[in-house]
């Protein structure tokens, strides 16, 4: 990695929502990892919420800590404030206007719960193996060609009509092709599924987004490679998206972590620079 890399991360979850520490703590990690420019992006699906993603009636007071934080290291790195939004069609989407009250630094936008058109049900890209493979077969008719279709076509709509900085975990759905599934759900060389990562990579370019380079599954040892997909990021390279580092930790201890393993992903899909926030805009450099 490039000894001038200014350090960065801005997918950080505490006690708001289901992370395990505080404001405090990542921050505290964060700076004693040399990072000069990192942000919090507490799970939310405004106006709703749920038993992982932060209380709406918190939503104030997790601003209040995060930019009580930003003052009290002032000079030594720049913290912004910021959600991980949800998108849920005609239920919450990840846009500036939605939560304009909070007065957001950024938005990272994403999608976890896949709506079934026509069995009136749901499942969790990431959520618990049995469980969603459960759900697949009660609202997917257990194909799972068509459920992971279903979550790409959600991640593209999203990206046609919301409005935020980041993209999170963009083939999220591979963590249920983990060594710790019972199976693999899918195949990820099979031809429909490079049709839907392209596809998705041409809405991603499209939108002018941010692609996060996210070690958040292996932190948690679900996978040994950071999402996307080598492949993914690939088409992300040849379209010119721009990409930033994210540990998604939901512990101080994860706050870095894998960032090496993420910068060499990026060097092998073709990438020669990082992009940091500063005052609101993206900032390339040299990686």
């Amino acid at each position: 990695m490039n000894e001038s890399l200014k350090k960065t991360n801005y997918h950080m979850h505490t006690k708001f929502c289901d992370g395990n520490s505080t404001v405090e703590e990542m921050a505290q990690s964060a700076l004693d990892l040399g990072m000069e420019s990192f942000g919090f992006s507490g799970h939310a699906m405004n106006p709703f919420s749920s038993d992982w993603h932060m209380s709406v009636r918190d939503y104030e007071n997790y601003c209040k800590e995060v930019r009580a934080v930003k003052e009290s290291v002032k000079g030594k790195a720049e913290v912004y404030c910021g959600f991980e939004a949800d998108f849920i069609p005609g239920v919450c989407e990840p846009s500036f206007k939605s939560y304009s009250q909070f007065s957001p630094d950024f938005l990272i936008g994403s999608v976890h719960y896949v709506l079934s058109e026509s069995e009136h049900g749901f499942f969790e890209a990431d959520g618990a193996f049995e469980d969603t493979r459960e759900r697949i077969k009660k609202y997917f008719g257990g194909n799972a060609k068509k459920a992971v279709q279903a979550y790409f076509a959600s991640q593209r709509e999203m990206l046609l009509h919301g409005d935020f900085t980041f993209i999170g975990h963009c083939d999220l759905i591979r963590k249920q092709n983990s060594k710790k599934a019972p199976s693999k759900l899918f195949d990820e060389n099979d031809s429909w599924y490079r049709k839907e990562i392209k596809a998705t990579a041409d809405s991603i370019a499209k939108a002018g987004v941010c692609v996060e380079i996210n070690t958040g599954a292996m932190s948690r040892m679900y996978l040994e490679s950071p999402y996307p997909s080598l492949d993914f990021l690939t088409l992300l390279k040849e379209r010119n998206v721009p990409v930033t580092f994210a540990s998604d930790a939901h512990a101080a201890r994860h706050v870095g972590f894998g960032f090496d393993t993420a910068c060499d992903l990026a060097r092998s899909a073709g990438y020669t620079e990082l992009h940091y926030l500063h005052e609101g805009k993206l900032i390339p450099q040299k990686l």
